[in-house]
């Protein structure tokens, strides 16, 4: 197990902001980046494709002019998620300016191919593909992924179904490379609890909705600050793939979130309505199990800090081995 030399570079703990619809733009990314944890966004945020190459040159140049101005502490990389999948008519458009401007790491999801690993690899960038079991994980090491993120029950968003204990024990019987662990994690215990158990990096998403640099509602960062693990509701109705979401906003939708209709994978669709008008992100908001533990909306500086703070005393708590055993 081991961090990545180039994704090292001005890490203060090892958190990957995961990358989030709607919610991740230049303005999260910059600040995750400078308090010292990666941060990164979903390419299709950036609409239309052209405004994409905007938002690159603008997160490329704010975080050079920091290290020129803070060479002592340096911003954390950034990350650009791909949409992999054939609905995705942008992909080819979206890789070309990664390639241009060298994004440090690339997360693609919703299919592995070898092509978009090649084109990341070509100018020295990493490819982090996430996957919710064994099948997929195996599948995306083979075709080219550098590390990979298991996401696991309770994670925001689109998730899986298994343990995390569960998704990291097998994947370390036969991956070495760098692991991401995505799943309920908002505190730094929760960040050394993924570290002991064998990943390299915690995968954090919506504790960084109640920041105020995420674009998302004042309703929807109340809802995170007032959740708990017990309004969270897991469907597939939403986008034709199982995901987590907050039990209000379906309500407030029009739908019985105890009642659900399955969803249709063959019809993926991230975008369409699904009750009186209500989309899928918009206004059905993705949340996962870990929200019970944000209490207040915070710069994403500050939530870093308190990160790093609850870290350090989770590793002065943790047993010397001769106690641990001691029975």
């Amino acid at each position: 197990m081991t961090i990545p030399t180039r994704l090292a570079r001005g890490l203060r703990l090892p958190v990957i902001g995961a990358p989030m619809f709607i919610v991740s733009t230049p303005d999260l990314v910059i600040a995750q980046c400078r308090a010292g944890v990666i941060g990164s966004f979903p390419a299709l945020n950036a609409r239309p494709a052209a405004v994409l190459e905007d938002w690159l040159k603008r997160i490329a140049d704010e975080l050079a002019a920091h290290d020129e101005s803070h060479p002592d502490r340096p911003a954390a990389p950034f990350a650009v998620n791909q949409i992999v999948h054939k609905s995705n008519d942008r992909l080819s458009h979206d890789l070309d300016l990664c390639v241009k401007y060298k994004v440090p790491l690339v997360i693609t999801s919703l299919g592995a191919r070898p092509e978009v690993t090649e084109a990341v690899h070509s100018y020295g960038g990493l490819v982090f593909h996430d996957v919710i079991d064994q099948t997929f994980a195996r599948k995306a090491v083979e075709k080219g992924a550098d590390g990979l993120i298991l996401v696991a029950a309770g994670a925001g968003g689109h998730a899986g179904r298994q343990s995390p204990f569960a998704l990291v024990q097998e994947t370390r019987r036969w991956f070495d490379g760098p692991i991401a662990l995505s799943g309920s994690i908002s505190t730094g215990a929760s960040v050394l609890a993924a570290q002991t158990l064998g990943a390299d990096f915690a995968y954090i998403g919506s504790a960084f909705i109640a920041t105020r640099e995420a674009q998302a509602s004042d309703a929807y960062k109340q809802a995170i600050v007032s959740g708990s693990a017990a309004d969270i509701v897991y469907s597939n109705l939403f986008s034709g793939v199982h995901g987590n979401y907050l039990r209000a906003s379906i309500v407030a939708a029009g739908l019985d979130p105890d009642h659900l209709p399955e969803g249709d994978l063959s019809t993926m669709n991230f975008g369409a309505a699904v009750a009186n008008g209500a989309k899928a992100w918009k206004d059905i908001w993705g949340a996962g199990q870990g929200i019970g533990a944000i209490d207040e909306v915070l710069p994403a500086a500050s939530y870093v800090e308190r990160l790093l703070s609850e870290y350090r005393e989770s590793l002065k708590r943790l047993p010397r081995p001769e106690a641990a055993l001691a029975v």
